[in-house]
């Protein structure tokens, strides 16, 4: 899974196959034909709104995806790094890492693509964090 480059349509596909659901099934749910349903697939992107049926439809969180790109790949924003300096306190960001983003970053680590301390200066994710992630290996 490239969380960088996320192709939907085929991570879609991918979980239809893994739980074996039959195009009639997904057509009459979405209303539509094979067709279209086709074309989902092929989709790089797709409307949220339709997303958000796939996620019902396969009980599986797409989102998830989105998520752990922004998390990897958005630079921390400057307007928190000016409040917080105003305030002049510690405040603390609550950062939710999907399994994919633990996978993704474990995987860098494991084939010596980049070290422990490589992963904590470009994603900013806590030492302690990831070494218990390295822990459960």
């Amino acid at each position: 899974m490239n969380i960088k480059n996320i192709h939907i349509g085929s991570l879609i596909r991918s979980k239809v196959e893994e739980h074996q659901i039959s195009i009639e099934r997904i057509c009459r749910f979405f209303e539509s034909t094979e067709e279209n349903v086709e074309k989902m697939y092929q989709a790089k992107s797709m409307d949220t709104e339709i997303l958000l049926k796939w996620c019902k439809l396969l009980k599986f969180d797409f989102f998830r995806f989105y998520t752990g790109h922004l998390i990897l790949y958005s630079p921390q924003s400057r307007i928190d790094n000016v409040f917080r300096q105003k305030e002049n306190t510690l405040m603390f960001r609550k950062s939710i890492y999907t399994q994919e983003v633990k996978d993704f970053i474990l995987e860098k680590i494991k084939t010596r693509v980049m070290t422990a301390n490589d992963v904590v200066e470009r994603y900013k994710i806590p030492k302690t964090t990831l070494y218990k992630w390295m822990k459960k290996l």
